[in-house]
């Protein structure tokens, strides 16, 4: 992901209603953003792309989402929008992330970061597949994730820190396995966000992108909040 990251490692995923809106966020967040939309969220594909490709104007790439709390029943909808946007990242569940990059690659559409989403599952060494529940020894997953392409591992729903300790070791053997990336959800607002990256602060990954949705979402509006959102980056200038 080639983007300028905050202490060369941190990003952040805020959800943006339009370009208006990405860049009051990115702007709150010093630049250090991956803007994002979620695929349930429009009445079509077409709709969704249409602001994907405006968000695009003010930022280097777009997150979509699966939306409803990572309903891994959205993966294709993702995907669709994808083809049609080129946003640069995908969340998807495990099972269908290498598919979903290879489908692309084989569109000509390249540069696109694909996500594989896993749950915790309350005992750290171990995490469960979102789709079908399966559970791992995190080792054992990694492997397997890494033999098949896979850059990017998202754990969600972490719930602040009540999975931190889960996220933290994670982390740490997917950054000894060589992924370039690892991406909470749920639960991260600006009272947990520091403990949050406290917990991976010397740990060698390319990249650490929380994914920073509910808390920071004005409910009449659909509109992220610049002033929410620097309340959480200044907890994070400030572990320095």
């Amino acid at each position: 992901m080639i983007q300028i990251k905050l202490y060369d490692k941190f990003l952040f995923n805020f959800l943006a209603k339009d370009a208006s809106n990405a860049s009051d966020v990115m702007e709150a967040a010093n630049g250090f953003v991956v803007p994002g939309i979620v695929s349930d969220q429009y009445n079509s594909i077409v709709e969704a792309a249409i602001v994907v490709e405006d968000i695009k104007t003010v930022a280097s790439r777009v997150s979509i989402g699966l939306g409803g709390g990572g309903n891994t029943e959205n993966w294709k909808r993702v995907l669709d929008i994808a083809v049609i946007s080129e946003p640069g990242h995908l969340n998807q569940p495990f099972e269908t992330a290498i598919y979903t990059k290879g489908f692309l690659d084989g569109k000509g559409i390249s540069d696109q970061l694909v996500n594989a989403l896993v749950q915790p599952t309350g005992e750290v060494g171990k995490i469960k597949l979102a789709t079908t529940g399966q559970v791992y020894q995190v080792e054992e997953f990694l492997e397997i994730a890494k033999s098949l392409g896979v850059e990017s591992i998202k754990m969600m729903p972490i719930k602040g820190r009540q999975h931190l300790e889960e996220l933290i070791y994670l982390t740490k053997v997917a950054a000894e396995k060589g992924f370039r990336g690892v991406e909470p959800a749920g639960g991260i607002d600006e009272s947990n966000i520091g403990d949050i990256l406290r917990g991976v602060w010397d740990i060698d990954i390319e990249f650490f992108m929380p994914h920073i949705f509910g808390s920071t979402i004005d409910k009449e509006t659909g509109l992220t909040i610049p002033t929410k959102v620097k309340e959480i980056y200044l907890a994070v200038e400030g572990l320095v």
